[in-house]
């Protein structure tokens, strides 16, 4: 999600939720991870004309060697793409780092997207609601199909009611999983749970909480996809006081969502500072383990006046039953998935951390650990920055 806030709380960030005392959380051990290194990339990089920013997703190409990145730009800055880079990383930290080329992103007929802005403009002309998924989009979470190589992105969409309810103006952009090819042109859109469709009212996905965490599984015949926050009839966003519930999907390999699971949020770290100032925690990454039904969550929540902080979290979904036809997860009466603390960010050593939207499988190091690279996204901000962050787990 790229925040359009004041330059007060520009370390932004996306909406989590938490874990309900009755589940409590496994604490991570104090050497279970460690920090190996950081690499800032330049805030006025350029690349085939376009500026490297708003960098939400991160994930390793193991066909060419490529790291790629998404972009979550609305097409403000540049037509919405994502990039390819090459990148040394080893336990002595994040080398060079290459960015290659830029892949603009193809509507069905070979056009860009325009900005949403542009695209609300047209909208207002229109006397009806519009569900123009093809419309514009806000990219967030990119994974490279482990069998065919194309590229699975997600886009968080966008509801906007005018105050009086009619439907001139309304705009209802479903959230969707697409599936491009490596130069960016469009194949097709994979099917969404009836659940997770924009709707008017008190139902539905909240804006900007949408498709924040999508990952392939190792043997590439699931993916499976993380909505940042709850669902409206879910119960409110998580805050300093408690936790929610968001949903992970089950898709099959041709998309198809087969499963949902209840995924309890943390609670926001702290307070923000005034109390009742801007604040956000959710779900901005999720990534498969090599071991089915096992997955990492990077959680990122954000508190005005304080800053921002990432955990990521191993989760399970043996075991946890399915909520795809619950209408709601507000009352409880169901199992989610288990879930243990792997690494917080500020216990491994960081000097700062930036708004982390993203985490990815490295190489696997001599000693035997794997490396888990994250990377922030600098919402084009100057006040901020792009960190590619390496950390080495068991």
């Amino acid at each position: 999600m790229r925040t359009r806030t004041p330059a007060a709380v520009l370390a932004a960030a996306t909406a989590l939720c938490l874990v309900p005392a009755a589940f409590p959380v496994a604490a991570a051990e104090s050497d279970s991870a460690r920090l190996l290194g950081t690499y800032v990339v330049p805030h006025d990089l350029q690349v085939d004309g376009t500026p490297v920013g708003g960098l939400s997703s991160v994930d390793y190409d193991r066909r060419s060697g490529d790291f790629v990145f998404v972009s979550d730009d609305w097409s403000d800055y540049a037509p919405a793409r994502y990039y390819r880079a090459t990148a040394s990383v080893t336990e002595d930290g994040v080398g060079d780092v290459t960015f290659t080329g830029a892949r603009i992103f193809r509507r069905p007929g070979g056009t860009t997207y325009p900005t949403i802005d542009t695209w609300r403009e047209e909208q207002h002309r229109t006397p009806r609601a519009l569900r123009n998924v093809m419309g514009t989009v806000d990219p967030e979470e990119l994974r490279v199909d482990p069998l065919s190589g194309d590229v699975a992105w997600t886009n968080e969409g966008q509801r906007n009611v005018p105050a009086d309810g009619s439907a001139r103006g309304t705009v209802l952009l479903d959230p969707a999983l697409r599936i491009s090819h490596r130069d960016g042109w469009y194949v097709r859109d994979l099917p969404t749970a009836p659940n997770e469709k924009m709707t008017m009212g008190e139902t539905g996905p909240r804006v900007n909480e949408t498709f924040e965490g999508l990952a392939y599984t190792a043997d590439g015949m699931r993916i499976v996809s993380a909505l940042e926050g709850p669902l409206e009839q879910d119960g409110p966003p998580a805050n300093a006081d408690h936790g929610a519930f968001s949903r992970i999907t089950v898709h099959d390999r041709a998309g198809r969502p087969i499963a949902q699971h209840a995924y309890p949020v943390e609670p926001l770290f702290a307070q923000p500072q005034p109390p009742n100032d801007w604040n956000t925690n959710g779900i901005s990454s999720l990534l498969a383990d090599e071991q089915p039904g096992r997955f990492l969550a990077l959680e990122r929540g954000y508190a005005a006046g304080v800053g921002t902080k990432g955990r990521i979290f191993e989760f399970s979904t043996d075991g946890a039953d399915d909520v795809i036809d619950r209408h709601s997860l507000a009352d409880g009466g169901f199992r989610p998935v288990q879930k243990k603390l792997l690494v917080d960010l500020d216990e491994i050593g960081l000097p700062h951390t930036d708004n982390v939207e993203g985490i990815s499988w490295g190489p696997r190091l001599p000693t035997g650990e794997r490396v888990l690279l994250v990377v922030s996204d600098n919402n084009f901000s100057t006040r901020q920055q792009t960190q590619l962050i390496a950390i080495a787990v068991p």
